[in-house]
């Protein structure tokens, strides 16, 4: 039963009517240590927690809840005395039992069997609640904040006809002691949603300036390594090549042929490095084992890789592996080419304090200090230090290059 919109509600201060005068004290005090209690109380559901049982004293109920206006359109609800799923979601004020009060079009209502009430259960309402734990009497009054409606509070029992007439002022006399504060309690709950929102949204955009930061730097590396590859390979041949073209002794025809097809074939392998897919693929000794195979090809070079960290590499960040991975390639490259070596060896071994050392080893004639300083070899000292990892070139009866990455948790 929808009640006129006349019907007045009645200051908190004082007992409504409907209270008989010998309980106006007690109502009195009720209202005084509700007020007290949610003066302690930030959270909307632990402040109906706190006061439900005080607002019983004055009228009891099966179910108490307190529904109030969130975005437009939609509602949220908290409740006491039994959960149901008015609480656990949100719902459309057009589907919602007491939208007639949401909405203004009724002063309160008063169901005595709200199970049978079109205006509670009508088609489409959210009323399982009130069907599934059978909650037939209900009252249902506004809850005003500065004369504008901002929710309902809402009283059920499952005892039919439980609640007249004469209850809907004492309802009405709570709802207007709680409004305000469950108006600013909503408020502030809100603003904090949106501060959270508003500080994730702000880490968001630092993680992608981060992102964008991190993948400028790795392409700028990238940009290097390139060059540094280039500088090993392609332009030392193409020197070489241009050297003995422009010589005293003409360079044999199929010779030339021969070193352009070299040239070619680095440069074919230096795209195909570019994403190391072996590397991604069978990791990080497999990869090195058959970049060895190709960098000595058919020479009479005895090669081996020794792993003695158990994929220790595969263990570290894509960016440490493939740093390790091209100066293992650059160390074995000058190895092969330069060194006269008849034996290369990469051992992959661990030290104290988790220090994961790679060195490559063979047993040629060696680097002049002074030439490795010019040459190339001053690439593997860059790629080191990217990486934070110390760089070890020793040059005595073959050379030997030392690889050590500190601190690593693989």
């Amino acid at each position: 039963m929808s009640l006129p919109q006349t019907a007045a509600a009645v200051p908190a201060r004082r007992a409504p009517s409907g209270v008989q005068p010998g309980a106006a004290g007690v109502f009195a005090e009720a209202f005084k240590r509700m007020s007290a209690r949610l003066s302690t109380e930030v959270e909307i559901g632990s402040a109906l927690t706190a006061v439900a049982p005080e607002i019983a004293t004055v009228l009891p109920f099966s179910h108490v809840d307190i529904c109030l206006h969130d975005t437009p359109g939609w509602v949220v609800s908290f409740e006491a005395g039994i959960e149901t799923r008015w609480s656990q979601r949100r719902t459309r004020v057009q589907y919602s039992p007491v939208r007639d009060v949401l909405q203004g079009r009724s002063a309160a209502m008063l169901s005595a069997n709200a199970m049978e009430d079109p205006q509670q259960t009508f088609p489409g309402a959210c009323c399982e609640p009130i069907l599934n734990h059978r909650l037939r009497a209900r009252i249902n009054v506004p809850l005003r904040v500065m004369g504008r409606v901002t929710g309902t509070l809402n009283f059920s029992h499952g005892t039919e006809g439980f609640y007249g007439p004469e209850q809907v002022p004492v309802a009405q006399a709570l709802a207007d002691l709680l409004a305000p504060w469950f108006h600013a309690l909503h408020g502030a709950a809100k603003a904090s949603q949106a501060a959270q929102m508003r500080a994730r949204a702000q880490e968001q955009a630092e993680g992608l300036r981060q992102g964008a930061l991190e993948l400028t730097q790795t392409l700028e590396q990238e940009r290097q390594r390139i060059g540094m590859d280039l500088h090993d390979q392609t332009l030392a041949d193409l020197t070489r090549i241009l050297r003995e073209l422009t010589g005293e002794v003409p360079l044999d025809r199929d010779l030339l042929a021969e070193r352009v097809t070299d040239t070619i074939d680095d440069l074919r392998a230096l795209i195909d490095t570019a994403v190391p897919t072996l590397l991604d693929l069978f990791g990080f000794a497999h990869a090195v084992r058959v970049h060895l195979e190709r960098a000595v090809g058919a020479e009479a070079v005895e090669v081996d890789v020794e792993d003695e960290t158990d994929g220790a590499p595969d263990r570290l960040g894509p960016t440490e592996r493939t740093a390790l991975f091209r100066i293992a390639q650059e160390a074995i490259n000058n190895a092969a080419r330069h060194a006269g070596a008849r034996r290369i060896l990469v051992t992959v071994s661990s030290e104290p304090q988790n220090r994961l050392r790679i060195c490559i080893s063979d047993d040629g004639v060696g680097i002049d200090p002074e030439v490795g300083r010019r040459s190339g070899l001053s690439h593997l000292r860059t790629r080191a230090h990217l990486i934070g990892a110390d760089l070890e070139i020793v040059a005595d009866a073959g050379t030997r290059v030392t690889v050590t990455l500190p601190e690593t948790s693989a």
